[in-house]
């Protein structure tokens, strides 16, 4: 059995193409069809460990969880990491393979289409219905010769395809009828229609405009969507994290979490909705200080110093904050960091914050697993490792948790928190534990994609039969 295929490609950057693939697998999972995702190139710092324990983007994971699946490697067989030096790490079949500049990956074009190629059947084999999801605009015509992800994969796996465009950033007329005019024959051939995203107000005044845009490019409008700012996915990678404080902030609760710039799973904090997001010291004292996970933990700490946050955290504490470091937020609260490999950093040790007494040791190999805890009070919760390191206490130390196996995990100490379990203040219990305030879990993933099941289908046109 081959799969049918259904592409998604977008006008742009966040049009809405991964939110869309989630509506579009939710939608068929309740119509019945055994459907999965696919993106062949992904680039985000927000990650997450498959069973197998390879490492895919976070989107490609609310993709499979809409489709009711296990999350696995073929559904996102390359995955760029940014260094935030010009540099990429890049991840393939959920493993680390290299770390590039953009020439050099390309110059890696055939290796690499092999592999997508080879996940991409893998999934067509088992499933009645592959939704790919393509990355940033499909009309980056300098691109075409290295397209791994985008009409280049279209044309290789004969897949019919929509176009998103973004309507709230403007311009919509233009990149819909000039992304039209761009496609080859091939391309046009396999066209099936376009979608308005993120529509504002009253749907009807946009009627004229959909006709007006289906004469242009003799293909149909798929519908127009609203925007649809009370459902919560989480966010692909950080540039599309909402950090603006959503509800107020409990009494002994007041939180601030810094923003490094190469910030990695920030979803991690979703339910902290009151919390301020940092990259200078701020006015005022705070009840706890966040340090999160950082795809560069050298690099970040030294831009802690540099922006004087490292001198306010250590303030803060002897304030009587409570500091809590999550997996590269962890390391940095050491004493220690070293990189006898130069993994990181071609400097091979740095200084902590020091408010823990251990030290971590950068590895060539990664930590990638998914793991079930319990916090020193009972509360289970399901948690994920990814980082590279090993972390060690000169001292005995309480633990953040304990794993499902009994071995103690992460430390507490003296109003610190540190642990290496992304998802763990993802558990609303987890959350009222350690920040002492009732936190709301909102709405599970399930209801979730229900309603974004619900917004997919009642704001499509199956006119033309481009779903099924």
């Amino acid at each position: 059995m081959t799969a049918r295929a259904l592409f998604v490609g977008g006008t742009a950057s966040n049009a809405g193409k991964s939110w869309m693939v989630t509506a579009i697998c939710a939608s068929l999972r309740r119509q019945g069809v055994a459907v999965a995702p696919f993106k062949a190139q992904n680039m985000s710092n927000n990650s997450f460990p498959c069973r197998d324990g390879g490492e895919i983007g976070r989107a490609q994971v609310a993709q499979a969880q809409a489709c009711g699946l296990d999350p696995e490697s073929a559904m996102n067989p390359i995955l760029l990491k940014p260094n935030g030096d010009g540099t990429s790490q890049v991840v393939v079949r959920g493993r680390m393979w290299k770390t590039l500049p953009p020439r050099e990956y390309y110059q890696q074009f055939d290796t690499l289409l092999a592999e997508v190629l080879t996940a991409y059947q893998e999934l067509s084999r088992r499933f009645e219905m592959v939704v790919i999801e393509g990355a940033g605009s499909v009309s980056e015509l300098n691109l075409r010769q290295h397209d791994l992800v985008n009409l280049g994969l279209v044309t290789r796996v004969d897949a019919p395809w929509v176009l998103v465009a973004d309507i709230e950033r403007g311009g919509v007329f233009a990149s819909v009828i000039g992304t039209i005019s761009l496609l080859t024959p091939d391309e046009r051939r396999l066209f099936r229609g376009f979608l308005i995203n993120k529509f504002r107000g009253d749907r009807t005044l946009f009627e004229s405009g959909a006709r007006l845009l289906e004469s242009k490019t003799g293909t149909p409008c798929l519908g127009v969507f609203p925007y649809a700012d009370d459902i919560r996915l989480d966010a692909e990678d950080s540039l599309a994290l909402d950090t603006s404080r959503r509800t107020a902030a409990p009494r002994g609760a007041r939180i601030a979490i810094v923003r490094f710039p190469r910030i990695s799973n920030a979803t991690d904090f979703r339910l902290l909705s009151w919390a301020d997001w940092i990259d200078e010291p701020p006015a005022g004292n705070y009840d706890f200080v966040i340090l999160p996970g950082s795809k560069h933990t050298f690099a970040d700490l030294e831009w802690l110093r540099a922006q004087r946050l490292d001198a306010w955290i250590l303030e803060q504490h002897r304030q009587g904050s409570t500091v809590i470091g999550v997996c590269g937020g962890f390391q940095m609260l050491g004493q220690e960091l070293k990189d006898p490999h130069g993994v990181e950093s071609p400097e091979t040790s740095a200084c902590g914050l020091g408010l823990l007494s251990t030290t971590t040791v950068l590895e060539r190999s990664k930590t990638t697993r998914v793991r079930r805890a319990r916090t020193p009070e009972g509360v289970e919760f399901d948690a994920y490792e990814i980082h590279l390191g090993v972390t060690t206490s000169r001292q005995p130390v309480s633990p953040f948790a304990f794993l499902d196996d009994g071995s103690p995990e992460g430390a507490r100490v003296d109003r610190v928190i540190g642990t290496y379990l992304h998802g763990s203040f993802e558990n609303a219990a987890v959350c009222s534990e350690v920040f002492g305030t009732l936190v709301e879990p909102g709405a599970g993933r399930a209801t979730e994609h229900q309603r974004l099941a619900d917004w997919f289908d009642n704001h499509c046109s199956n006119q033309t039969g481009w779903l099924l």
